[in-house]
């Protein structure tokens, strides 16, 4: 599940005024099963809804698994001659990347087991063994997908199947903040279920965009937050496992959304959440799914060695207490007023 990054904007930074500093335009609108909210300081007039919704159309066209006749439905369904667009080659190369960087705790391969343990679009299996396991397996593994020079797909089982849902929302918010680029604004937020793509700075505020961190056990109705975020020219997104799980009704068994591509398990890990900071929200998506998988200390270990990432860790330590862990960087950009 995407924990949500609450928007600290002041109500006067929406409504328009007379004297001083220009508002921002807001839009508002649903994109990737979830909200969206835009503020921006537009140089010209330009009709923005379109644009959006264009932008939108084009990644569920590419890389929506809810989609029957979208790309990634078609080569999850066989066909291998399909030559994909910029977009899915684009996820494509991320995830591989993130895959590799990760040593395998992001793979976008996992679609089978995602609906094994009905997460995904299909229903769920009555059983889930090791025997079972073992078999899903063999249809995992981002190292059995190939992009050929064609721009084709090629998989070592047909079986595979594909669900970049952890990295598609955050490269869709990437895409909407290149619209607006396109259309000469230099400062944005864009905020799509939860999670975050700053450019320039609030100019009616003179400061820097403003965010925050939600607490781990905020409620729906009362969200509460953890730390102000200062953020400029860069993205944030953030995974936990908090509210997002499956009881199995027949066994009581929890299941919840973060899966282990390595074993297959769906299971709590030691980390309660993860908030990534990026140059992109689609880099920042897919490192906060993968750390949820990885664990504390896998987390750090890659953390300590990045110079692109920066994150916000909570973990239940050896007692069972809350605790967190949070890189030098990320500290540096907490709003301390």
């Amino acid at each position: 599940m995407k924990q949500f990054a609450i928007l600290l904007i002041s109500l006067l930074a929406i409504v328009s005024c007379d004297k001083g500093p220009r508002a921002p335009e807001v839009l508002n609108g649903e994109a990737f099963g979830t909200t969206y909210t835009i503020y921006y300081f537009p140089a010209d007039e330009f009709d923005a809804i379109k644009g959006v919704d264009s932008v939108i159309h084009a990644v569920n066209r590419s890389v929506s698994t809810y989609m029957p006749q979208s790309d990634i439905s078609k080569i999850n369904k066989g066909d291998s001659t399909l030559v994909v667009d910029k977009i899915f080659k684009e996820v494509f190369i991320l995830s591989e990347e993130v895959f590799m960087a990760s040593e395998g705790y992001f793979d976008p391969t996992i679609g089978v087991l995602r609906n094994a343990y009905g997460f995904g679009d299909v229903k769920p299996l009555t059983e889930i063994n090791e025997v079972t396991l073992d078999s899903l397996l063999t249809y995992v593994g981002f190292d059995k997908v190939t992009l050929t020079s064609e721009g084709t797909v090629k998989k070592q089982r047909p079986e595979i199947y594909f669900d970049f849902n952890a990295v598609a929302k955050g490269y869709g918010i990437d895409q909407l903040g290149a619209f607006l680029n396109s259309r000469g604004v230099t400062d944005y937020l864009i905020e799509l279920g939860g999670e975050i793509l700053a450019a320039g700075s609030n100019t009616y505020k003179g400061q820097a965009w403003v965010v925050g961190v939600e607490s781990v056990d905020s409620q729906l109705e009362d969200r509460g937050y953890d730390a102000l975020v200062k953020l400029t020219n860069e993205a944030m997104a953030s995974s936990g496992n908090y509210r997002k799980f499956r009881i199995d009704p027949a066994t009581g068994k929890k299941y919840v959304h973060t899966i282990d591509p390595l074993t297959g398990l769906a299971k709590e890990s030691d980390l309660t959440s993860a908030t990534v900071i990026a140059s992109t929200c689609a880099t920042a998506d897919a490192y906060a799914t993968a750390f949820m998988a990885m664990g504390l200390e896998r987390s750090t270990s890659l953390l300590e060695n990045s110079e692109e990432l920066e994150a916000y860790l909570t973990y239940l330590d050896t007692t069972g207490a809350a605790a967190v862990y949070m890189t030098d960087g990320f500290r540096k950009k907490l709003k301390k007023d």
